[in-house]
């Protein structure tokens, strides 16, 4: 066994390859040093062999955790995954050594919350099946195990309800994940594009999450959660745009409060998508819509600006985008001061220069505080986008092309579809449908 390991990596230092010999029994053992964890190998196989208090023979045949490897095929894909090779009287053994390397905090950094649970998932997969286990406790809880990555071999964890699942949606996601193709993959995002298969998606078809109690009542709910090893983030499916604007705390707060703060998030919504096309327009097009004493002030604070108005609503945002990407590449602890000094200084220097007038700043602060209203972060990322193409055509066609941009984007959002479920179905109430997410099989 030995000499065929080290042709497999002959190129690998790490490898270890040993022969151990006491009074009745003589193995070999072959494992990457770099992968497993050595004091475990000592504790479990080195020390009980040379003390001999059982033979190890017997201990090979009884434990159930040493494998007997039947096919030399599979050696290399045992000792890449952390796996340690025994060879003793002509039998191969595999045994489970990985040393798993995973962030020790388990708080959430991402989506946070005053009330709730305020544990994250972990990038080790059996630290966070143990946490979305221990939340739900139920034998109908069903765990699949793949693999994606042809050079990565990142295993993922498909999570989900037996008896509430959609059975289409699950053999959907079974035939995406046979048939992805990919070498790498290391991020949650990454499997999301690989599932959905269109890059073209203003709005995302699948939630990222690292909460787990989002995670279990999505099952609740016949969802399918993914989780991916090394990250801690998951993936939850099929999903609606109305799951996007819904918080955890919102189940955890009175009625009337949440419902105030849902509708509070879609305005904001409507705010950051059409206030800077709103703008463009009713400058360039339509002032008459204010009031006389209003639009006065607006033209008095524009009196020194001396281009369009599209052109000063672009300076703003490209520095708020600006902004916004330097916050999140600075280090955490001089990332905000950096950011709101930044911001304080600019805007005032733009104003005072004559760049853009007081007016415009208002709006820029709306429009930058708005789009962090909505709770799920991917779909904040997809908002600051949408706003663009909407002062476009408020830069041709005033607000006529504002309300046709608008009603395009609610076509948009009608067509699009979350592993063939409607992705803007409002339910609202209303009894569930067959074709509705997580109804099919609710008793």
């Amino acid at each position: 066994m030995i000499e065929h390991i080290r042709l497999l990596f002959a190129q690998s230092v790490d490898l270890k390859v040993q022969q151990l010999k006491n009074d009745e029994l003589s193995i070999e053992i072959a494992y990457i040093s770099s992968l497993c964890d050595e004091q475990m190998i000592s504790n479990y196989v080195i020390v009980p062999f040379m003390k001999e208090e059982v033979p190890y023979d017997k201990q090979l045949r009884t434990i159930s955790d040493y494998l007997v490897v039947d096919d030399s095929a599979t050696w290399t894909d045992l000792l890449l995954k952390g796996n340690i090779l025994i060879e003793a009287q002509g039998i191969v053994y595999s045994l489970y050594t990985a040393k798993i390397i995973s962030n020790e905090s388990t708080q959430t950094q991402v989506e946070s919350a005053i009330q709730g649970p305020q544990l994250a998932l972990n990038e080790d997969l059996k630290k966070s099946l143990n946490l979305i286990r221990s939340m739900y406790h139920s034998p109908e809880l069903c765990v699949e195990k793949h693999t994606v990555g042809s050079l990565s071999k990142t295993e993922i964890i498909v999570l989900f309800d037996q008896r509430r699942v959609d059975p289409t949606v699950l053999n959907q996601l079974r035939q995406r994940l046979t048939k992805a193709q990919t070498e790498m993959l290391q991020a949650a995002g990454e499997l999301e594009t690989i599932l959905t298969g269109k890059q073209w998606h203003l709005f995302p078809t699948v939630l990222i999450t690292e909460r787990p109690d989002r995670i279990t009542t999505a099952i609740s709910n016949g969802k399918i959660a993914i989780l991916i090893k090394g990250n801690m983030f998951a993936l939850v499916l099929p999903v609606t745009f109305f799951d996007f604007m819904h918080a955890v705390e919102d189940n955890y707060e009175a009625f009337w409060m949440t419902r105030t703060l849902i509708l509070l998030r879609y305005v904001a919504v409507v705010l950051t998508i059409t206030l800077p096309a709103l703008y463009v327009s009713i400058i360039s097009y339509n002032p008459e819509l204010f009031r006389v004493q209003l639009a006065l002030s607006i033209a008095g604070s524009r009196s020194a600006v001396p281009y369009p108005s599209f052109i000063e609503v672009m300076v703003m945002l490209f520095m708020i985008e600006a902004l916004i990407e330097a916050s999140i590449r600075l280090p955490r602890y001089i990332g905000s001061t950096a950011t709101t000094v930044g911001g304080l200084i600019l805007g005032q220097a733009a104003q005072q220069a004559g760049l853009v007038s007081s007016i415009m700043i208002i709006v820029t602060s709306v429009v930058a505080i708005s789009n962090f209203v909505v709770p799920v972060n991917s779909l904040s990322f997809a908002i600051r986008f949408l706003k663009y193409p909407l002062i476009v055509m408020a830069i041709f066609f005033g607000i006529t092309g504002v309300t046709v941009g608008a009603f395009m984007y609610v076509v948009y959002l009608c067509n699009l579809r979350s592993f063939g479920k409607p992705y803007f179905r409002m339910f609202a109430g209303r009894k569930p449908q067959s074709g509705d997410i997580g109804q099919v099989k609710v008793e």
